[in-house]
Order: C-alpha cells, then sequence, then structure tokens
C-alpha cells in the first residue's frame, strides 16, 4: 500500500499542533516551527514524537534545516517513502 503524502501531512500535524497546543489550520503549513510557538525542548520532542510515530530517524543536521511545517511534512514523507 502506497503512502500518501496527505496521510503523512496529517499526522505530522497532529503531533506538532498537540505539542504545541495549538489549533490545526490549513494556514500552518507554512509558518515556520518557532513562529508556532517552538522552542529548542519543543522541537526535540516533536522529532522524537516524529521518529516513534513513522518509525524513521531523523539525524540532527538535518533537523536543523527543517525550518516551516510543510518541511518536516516533505522531510518525513520522503524518508517514509523509502
Amino acid at each position: 500500500m502506497a503512502i500518501e503524502k496527505q496521510d503523512t501531512a496529517k499526522e505530522v500535524i497532529t503531533i506538532v499542533t498537540e505539542k504545541l497546543n495549538i489549533e490545526n489550520s490549513d494556514s500552518i503549513k507554512q509558518s515556520t516551527l518557532e513562529e508556532l510557538g517552538a522552542d529548542s525542548l519543543d522541537m526535540v520532542e516533536i522529532i522524537m514524537r516524529l521518529e516513534e510515530q513513522f518509525d524513521i530517524e531523523i539525524n540532527d543536521d538535518e533537523a536543523e534545516k527543517l525550518k516551516n511545517l510543510q518541511d518536516v511534512i516533505n522531510y518525513v514523507h520522503n524518508l517514509r517513502v523509502k
């Protein structure tokens, strides 16, 4: 079964919005994680939850390059379909 990008997006957004206690809306995809209120500890916890949820490994160098929520969705999805 193919993994759909929209499914990845939905799960990533759920993890981020629950962690940051913010409302889920279409506009947040273009927001940076910092704009959404994530500090460095939040980022570590979000990365850990993403790794657990999707059974992937996100290295620190790559994680630092992820600026907005869409970047995170794209990155996680690409790891899932490998």
